[in-house]
């Protein structure tokens, strides 16, 4: 009888593991720069030490992301790494063990040891994120296009109270707002509320397009989609973001995807 109970247990927990899913957890890491010396020292690094050191660690989806060309404000000023982890305890397992890499201290000496009047960025700004429970893994972009006119949108809304922006979240997950993406063929990479970062209440996701025209084209069908329409004339859906920024990428040439 007792291992009968011992069993049932078991397999209760199972299911219910099965049932929830964990959330991966993101860390955006936005390197500010102010010329192109900054650009390539840090575009060096990346590819040739940090990429190579985190796909020792089995970390292979490592996206690294400019802004476009046609980004007159932000272009040559940024360049975003996203890594994705399973857990807190990996990212901070990972974290220390890139401080004990040996290889990595080797290979990033000139970045490493930069003189402070010949810094290789103005600062680091780092997000940690949380996905959500209506997509809990991260997904590699289906596209076919040619990667160098390859478009990926990152877009963060700030809520104006915790309140309102937890009815934000609620309109992607339980609106089913994700599905919707997903139905018109948005090639989401994650959603993800954010945990710590300057700027909270806040939710950041990344789509991504063939192409400037596919994404035009997809975003004009998701304004006029009924789902969508139905979803604004919910009264607990109104009002939620105070700011939204939207951000139009390309993928460097040694970005994982």
């Amino acid at each position: 009888m007792k291992k009968l109970y011992l069993f049932i247990c078991i397999l209760a927990v199972s299911t219910s593991a099965l049932a929830k899913p964990t959330s991966e957890y993101y860390a955006l890491i936005s390197y500010r720069i102010r010329n192109t010396a900054q650009e390539a020292t840090v575009d060096q690094y990346l590819k040739q030490v940090l990429l190579p050191a985190l796909h020792r660690l089995g970390k292979k989806t490592i996206g690294v992301f400019k802004p476009i060309a046609g980004d007159t404000v932000a272009y040559g000023k940024v360049i975003h790494v996203l890594v994705p982890y399973s857990s807190l305890r990996e990212f901070e397992q990972v974290s220390h063990t890139l401080e004990m890499d040996a290889q990595l201290q080797k290979d990033g000496m000139p970045y490493l040891n930069a003189k402070q009047d010949e810094r290789p960025y103005e600062r680091i700004e780092t997000t940690l994120m949380r996905a959500f429970t209506g997509m809990t893994k991260m997904e590699v972009p289906k596209l076919s296009g040619n990667r160098t006119e390859r478009v990926y949108e990152l877009r963060s809304y700030e809520g104006p109270t915790e309140k309102l922006y937890r009815s934000k979240v609620k309109m992607f997950n339980a609106g089913d707002e994700i599905g919707l993406f997903r139905r018109l063929g948005f090639n989401a990479v994650f959603y993800a509320e954010v945990l710590t970062g300057t700027r909270m209440p806040n939710l950041i996701y990344m789509t991504t397009f063939d192409n400037m025209t596919a994404r035009d084209a997809h975003w004009k069908d998701f304004v006029a989609d009924p789902q969508w329409k139905q979803l604004l004339t919910i009264e607990e859906y109104k009002n939620m973001v105070s700011k939204a920024d939207v951000s139009l990428l390309a993928p460097t040439e040694y970005s994982d995807y």
